[in-house]
């Protein structure tokens, strides 16, 4: 009996998707995330996760899905590259950036 409940935790342990984030939920988090100081703009159009912990690379990876899907819709939609896209969005999200808020400046996270 112990070996079989010791299996199913290390099961459960390896294979969570039940609680993996959500698109809505990394968006509901990330304003948190930025005035937190572990997410930040990137001047690439994408979020980094400053502290590297898991949430806040979930909170990146899922809302940079999202952003590059759109990024690549208007690209296709506008005639022009995506790493076009990528740099106009990245310009545009670092003005936007509170002060007080991380960006990433010549490779490196700075506070705005």
């Amino acid at each position: 009996m112990r070996i079989r409940t010791a299996s199913l935790m290390l099961a459960l342990l390896f294979t969570n998707p039940a609680w993996a984030m959500s698109l809505n939920e990394a968006m509901a988090a990330l304003s948190n995330a930025k005035a937190a100081g572990q997410v930040g703009e990137q001047p690439n159009g994408y979020l980094g996760a400053i502290n590297g912990s898991s949430q806040s690379s979930e909170i990146a990876n899922l809302i940079n899905q999202a952003r590059r899907d759109e990024y690549q819709r208007l690209a296709q939609q506008n005639g022009i590259q995506l790493g076009d896209v990528e740099a106009i969005a990245g310009k545009k999200a670092i003005e936007k950036t509170p002060a007080g808020q991380y960006i990433q400046l010549n490779g490196k996270w700075v506070r705005k």
